[in-house]
């Protein structure tokens, strides 16, 4: 469990990674990730947080809430809190449409193939178009959103499941369920 003060810290660090990291100087990759070494020297001079490597680690370890993740000394906002962690066991039905942000370079793909989860469990969709937006955003400054049927993917035998933050997650999904938003 975390103490006020780690909380705090543990927000500040989503909130720099999720949304603004123009405002502290960081660079992300197209996964996402900025070198956590300088991740930790840009927001200690941005924010005068104190971190450390250990404490980053420490804050990731005993928080209830995974809001980053670190892989190879790299770090990146995971969203949904814990989404891997916290799916429900059972497919629920989804609403009619959810949503999915992405950089134009992904689209001819996705139009092809689908959304599929590549390196992940699930294929990763935002409830309302202003997170999708905001997703997207980490890859592409003017993201393509697509709109998923997802009732109708869901009534032709896709799982989907309902994240606890109200993010949802699917298996893939069949490019004819795909409407780019305009």
């Amino acid at each position: 469990m975390l103490t006020k003060e780690e909380q705090r810290i543990s927000k500040t660090i989503s909130y720099a990674l999720r949304h603004k990291p123009e405002e502290f100087e960081l660079l992300l990759d197209d996964e996402g990730y900025t070198d956590l070494a300088e991740f930790i020297e840009k927001m200690n001079r941005k924010a005068e947080l104190g971190l450390t490597i250990e404490l980053v680690h420490s804050l990731l370890e005993r928080s209830d809430k995974t809001r980053w993740e670190i892989t190879q000394q790299r770090i990146r906002a995971v969203y949904g809190h814990s989404i891997e962690k916290k799916v429900v066991k059972q497919a629920v039905t989804p609403p009619k449409y959810l949503y999915h942000g992405t950089a134009h370079r992904f689209v001819e793909r996705i139009l092809t193939d689908g959304l599929i989860p590549k390196e992940r469990q699930y294929v990763h969709l935002s409830q309302d178009k202003e997170t999708a937006i905001m997703v997207g955003e980490r890859r592409d400054t003017s993201p393509i959103i697509f709109k998923v049927r997802a009732l109708e993917a869901s009534q032709s035998g896709v799982e989907f499941y309902q994240e606890l933050e109200g993010i949802w997650l699917s298996q893939a999904i069949a490019p004819h369920y795909l409407i780019i938003e305009e």
